[in-house]
């Protein structure tokens, strides 16, 4: 952008400059034009000396002789005009040229704090860190002026998620514990000897919608949490976390009579691991759930040059392009709200998005033609 800017300004001066100088000759062209006009009011000479004969004005040599410098007059007033446009021309492109170099060392010049601002700014937005500032030491013109806004709003911006993310956090924990009590309520009145059949029935029920709550809270937490960029990154392998995590829900995909299948080559990378595993368990979660009896899983992580890529795919029922973007948004769910509380709350993407981008990476998904979906997430890769 800033290259642009000074290749815009160079043209400029180096345009101006032409402009100015046509004019100018032009004006120069004028000048001696009319320089170069007979005056009225000079008196006409008395007699002419031609080849030492003196002729007066009532002799026809005297007139052939007057239209003859009439003659060379018109000549070298048309050859100095003509000199003046085409010298004048020749010379205007090269300084044309040394115009707009000059314009382009001074657009450098110029724009040096403005090159000095826009990299704070990308470093700042590479780095998702929105307590840094541009903070740019310099006079008080125009460029510290927008350096001082860009800093006034990365400032809202930091309290407002901060504020964001501390609300959803507390929220999360004090909802926790009215429901921690309930379910320990509602366990005792269900395991108690004289529990008819009817509190028994009731008691599943109300435990199975506050595992639902407690799931959604837990949702809500690991999203705050995983907006937050990760600063203290430990090395592990991809492939250990996904092992575990396919391990785990190796009772849930045999329930479900979903057939999973592992080809997990090394990927070492870096960050949170708890975060991580979060990520790959509501992965494997989400391709077992949104599955139908008799359906597969294929997980698959592996190394690609400086990244390192985990991909779960599916089958299951048709995804429509149109709404791949849509299930990453929090509380969206596909083929409508029938499916709502047999499949979780809707955060189960969120969060993967979140948790991804505060590892510097990224998520994606694919619908499959033979239905279900592919959700590929690639890590920055740490060599070991």
């Amino acid at each position: 952008m800033t290259k642009n800017l000074r290749l815009r300004f160079a043209l400029a001066c180096g345009g101006v400059f032409v402009l100015a100088g046509a004019v100018l000759i032009g004006v120069v062209a004028f000048v001696v034009r009319q320089s170069l006009e007979p005056r009225d009011g000079l008196r006409q000479p008395q007699w002419i000396r031609v080849a030492g004969t003196v002729y007066s004005p009532w002799h026809y040599e005297y007139s052939v002789a007057q239209e003859r410098a009439e003659q060379v007059r018109r000549v070298y007033q048309a050859d100095a005009v003509k000199n003046v446009l085409v010298g004048g021309g020749i010379a205007l492109v090269p300084v044309g040229g040394l115009a707009a170099l000059l314009g382009w060392r001074a657009a450098g010049w110029t724009l040096r704090p403005m090159r000095s601002v826009t990299a704070s700014a990308r470093r700042i937005a590479q780095s998702h860190d929105l307590t840094e500032r541009i903070a740019h030491d310099g006079p008080d013109d125009e460029v510290k002026e927008l350096a001082d806004i860009v800093d006034t709003v990365l400032g809202r911006l930091a309290r407002s998620f901060d504020g964001q993310r501390r609300f959803v956090a507390n929220a999360s924990h004090e909802l926790r514990t009215p429901l921690t009590i309930n379910r320990t309520l509602v366990d005792v009145a269900v395991r108690r000897a004289d529990a008819s059949e009817d509190v028994k029935r009731l008691g599943e029920s109300l435990l199975l919608v506050n595992t639902r709550h407690e799931r959604l809270i837990d949702g809500l937490l690991t999203l705050a949490e995983g907006e937050q960029k990760v600063l203290d990154r430990r090395p592990f392998d991809l492939t250990d976390v996904a092992e575990h995590v396919l391990d785990t829900a190796a009772e849930e995909a045999e329930a479900a009579q979903v057939t999973v299948h592992r080809l997990l080559d090394p990927a070492p990378t870096a960050g949170e691991p708890v975060l991580v595993e979060r990520l790959v368990q509501n992965l494997v979660e989400n391709a077992i759930r949104h599955n139908h009896p008799g359906g597969e899983v294929w997980v698959s992580t592996r190394r690609r040059a400086d990244r390192v890529e985990l991909v779960v795919a599916n089958t299951g029922l048709p995804v429509p392009p149109y709404e791949i973007e849509t299930i990453f948004e929090p509380f969206r769910r596909l083929h409508g709200d029938r499916l709502r509380s047999e499949r979780g709350s809707g955060l189960g993407l969120s969060i993967v998005r979140a948790i991804a981008d505060a590892h510097d990476g990224v998520v994606t998904a694919t619908p499959r033609e033979e239905g279900g979906l592919t959700l590929a997430v690639e890590l920055p890769y740490e060599g070991r």
